[in-house]
């Protein structure tokens, strides 16, 4: 190894091609070229697939690259290397951020022991869109979950050392309001205003960078017409210059290049002009040089902005701790999951779940002596890892009907063979109907496949795929109880089904413990206390629906469809002008099938606060860190051990621009057993109650007035008010 510099001094020795080498990860290059592209300075490189070739890779960079510079290796490791977690939006279900942060902890324990340092996680856009694939990989439709599971994600990666042998540097991605895309289709364009933008998609962002994120990942849109990977106000004037962020900003895959697409580029060089200059630092795809020979002629880009980048890159390297150690432990690699990891990814798991509906207590399964009879095509199926997983993943260890097999040695349980999430069968569905005629009880196993969710994975219809619906409503025919078992990568439209169905549990896609999880809440050894992190539609026509939407002059509060439309219009039913004239749907319920936060148990809570109903707090006081206290105690009424998330919320009853009608500020998930109860304490303070106007140059705001807060349990809420006084004279 050459000897130690400091960065600046190897920038210093740096040519104007080498310093442009440090600054492009090479998508996916073969071993050969791999390298060829260390021994020639190349900044970072995707992980090669062990820690062998990583090795020689780094081996070469150090011993014969012209600075002997190690290389950042990039990967997406998003829910799980080998040990694959429920995905994030999974994971945001769980409303406890531990679920989020043990995954991270393991995943870049695997990742760095395989030479990995570096991840393209989490990903914080606030999602409002189920239609578009990417939701899967979000922590869903609330500013306020995204950002603190997102600090959760990014401390378990990085921990407290990103030198350790635990530790890889995360990537805050999508930067930003990539989640916005126009029908929920990916990579489209969007149109955010100044508010929204500062108020919704940028609070997780802000966290992240406060919370140490090593990297930002530029999003594909454009903001105002400008192109993220060229839009210098967002990229260095907010990003860098606003909120202090130290780390590099990285592109996402191609987005360099796809300026000339977006019809503000001439070409690939002009294009890496633009980038460079507006604040990127690391281009993905490799396009900065042809060969050793830059493509952007030296002198068209500003040398302290050059030279800003590549400093960046090489602090990030020297705080990985790779100058140093730029190598690791080939005997100590993981190759898969251990027993530790298997059991940490089962339990997070079955946190994930959530109950929705649970008629006549059909869940959970009686431990013996019954027939039960699982179909459906996650019956027997392991498709449970979901999106953003490599080839080398972990597969599922069982499937459902296995580990229910297992669960329930007292009682008989089999599976039908069915359809594929894509074909119809009408025949099948009669021989599924006949079989659970014959049973105790069905376990209807439906869903999304994983390929269906994930990136390019936008759906104009949020229906099961296939004849899975058929399938449902057969089996309701039988008349055995039954119980849907919901397994997919976004929210779906089940109002075709609902009503005929007794309980429906949703699984999400659990990883690869998935299927004992499954089995674990089925049997009750889990008492499900998951939340929805997104709405789901009644209909695909109802989205984008979010619980958090801005007040209109004309909210629609009772009633819903036919019977208070206009017998002018060919609708049958009374008129009742004062609700007609309001915002709603002439042919749909108000509000979603199902709202966030909302989730059930096995047992029963209830949730008592006492707040002081005079709260009033100065805002100076708030300016200097008061935060109020509203403290809920919560009783467990049922006969089962169970968690409940309280949740907090706040509306700004009178401001100067409209205010979403509630806003998530606070959760708490907590485990009360039976009969007894729990005290739990929330807090508000300045960050909870203000906002940003259209005029960002006026900052983030509080202003005077009056406060709703709520404290609940997503299904009733206590009420109070909180008084915000000017300022002292």
């Amino acid at each position: 190894m050459k000897p130690l510099s400091t960065p600046e001094q190897i920038l210093a020795a740096m040519t104007y091609a080498e310093k442009l080498a440090q600054l492009q990860i090479v998508w996916r290059p073969d071993s050969t070229e791999a390298g060829a592209l260390a021994r020639n300075g190349a900044g970072a490189l995707f992980w090669p697939a062990t820690a062998k070739a990583t090795n020689a890779l780094q081996r070469t960079a150090v011993e014969e690259s012209p600075h002997g510079i190690p290389l950042l290796i990039g990967l997406d490791v998003v829910h799980g290397q080998f040990t694959i977690f429920p995905t994030p939006l999974a994971q945001a279900a769980s409303f406890d951020t531990e679920v989020a942060a043990a995954d991270a902890r393991l995943s870049a324990r695997e990742a760095r022991s395989t030479g990995v340092n570096w991840t393209f996680s989490p990903m914080i856009d606030v999602s409002r869109d189920p239609r578009w694939g990417r939701v899967v990989e979000g922590f869903g439709e609330d500013p306020y979950l995204n950002a603190v599971f997102g600090e959760a994600k990014i401390r378990g990666y990085q921990g407290d050392d990103l030198s350790s042998s635990t530790s890889i540097a995360a990537c805050a991605k999508h930067f930003v309001g990539y989640s916005a895309a126009e029908g929920g289709r990916d990579y489209n364009s969007t149109d955010i205003s100044v508010q929204r933008l500062r108020n919704i998609y940028l609070e997780p962002f802000k966290v992240a960078v406060t919370a140490g994120v090593a990297s930002v990942m530029a999003s594909f849109n454009a903001v105002s017409g400008v192109p993220m990977h060229a839009n210098r106000e967002m990229l260095t004037d907010v990003l860098k210059n606003e909120w202090g962020h130290n780390g590099i900003v990285v592109a996402d895959a191609g987005g360099v290049g796809e300026l000339v697409e977006h019809g503000v580029a001439a070409n690939a060089s002009d294009a890496g002009r633009l980038a460079l200059s507006a604040g990127l630092d690391v281009e993905m795809g490799g396009s900065l040089l042809s060969g050793n020979e830059p493509i952007i002629r030296e002198g068209v880009l500003d040398p302290a902005r050059l030279d800003d980048a590549v400093l960046r890159v090489l602090r990030l390297k020297q705080a990985l701790g790779l100058f140093e150690n730029p190598y690791v432990d080939e005997s100590a690699a993981a190759t898969g999951p251990d027993e530790a990891s298997l059991s940490a990814a089962r339990a997070t798991a079955a946190r994930c779940t959530v109950l929705l509906k649970n008629h006549a207590a059909v869940l959970p399964l009686k431990p013996r002596g019954q027939r039960v009879l699982v179909v459906g095509p996650y019956a027997e199926s392991k498709d449970h890892l979901g999106a953003w997983v490599q080839y080398f993943a972990s597969p599922t260890t069982t499937s459902i009907v296995e580990s229910l097999t297992a669960a329930l040695p007292g009682s008989v349980v089999t599976a039908l063979p069915s359809a594929t999430f894509f074909d119809s069968d009408p025949g099948l569905q009669a021989e599924a109907a006949a079989a659970a005629a014959e049973a105790d009880l069905v376990i209807v196993a439906v869903g999304e496949p994983s390929t269906l969710s994930g990136e390019a994975s936008s759906r104009s219809s949020l229906n099961l795929p296939g004849d899975q619906e058929e399938l449902i409503r057969a089996i309701a025919g039988s008349g055995t109880p039954f119980a849907v078992v919901l397994l997919t990568g976004r929210p779906l439209v089940v109002s075709e089904w609902i009503d005929q169905c007794p309980a429906l549990l949703v699984a999400w896609h659990l990883g690869t413990e998935a299927g004992k999880a499954i089995s674990d809440v089925l049997t009750g050894t889990v008492n499900p206390g998951g939340k929805l992190p997104m709405s789901f539609p009644r209909s695909v026509g109802q989205v984008p629906i979010y619980y958090n939407h801005e007040s209109t002059g004309r909210p629609a509060r009772t009633g819903g469809s036919l019977a208070h439309q206009r017998p002018d219009v060919g609708l049958t039913g009374p008129t009742n002008t004062d609700d007609y004239f309001k915002s709603k749907y002439l042919d749909l319920e108000l509000g979603p099938q199902f709202g966030f936060g909302y989730g059930l148990s096995y047992t029963s809570f209830e949730l008592e606060s006492s707040p002081d109903q005079a709260l009033s707090v100065a805002l100076d006081g708030l300016r200097a860190g008061t935060r109020l206290c509203f403290t809920t105690i919560v009783r467990n009424t049922g006969t089962r051990d169970g968690d409940e998330v309280v949740q907090l919320y706040v509306s700004d009853l009178l401001a100067s621009v409209t205010r979403p009608v509630r806003q998530l500020r606070g959760f708490h998930r907590v485990f009360v057993p039976a009969g007894e109860e729990r005290r739990v304490t929330l807090t508000v303070g300045f960050d909870d109650l203000g906002f940003w106007t259209n005029d960002a140059h006026a900052g983030y705001i509080v202003e005077p007035g009056e406060f709703r807060i709520r404290v609940g349990d997503g299904l009733s809420f206590q009420e109070f008010r909180l008084t915000v006084t000017p300022p002292s004279s």
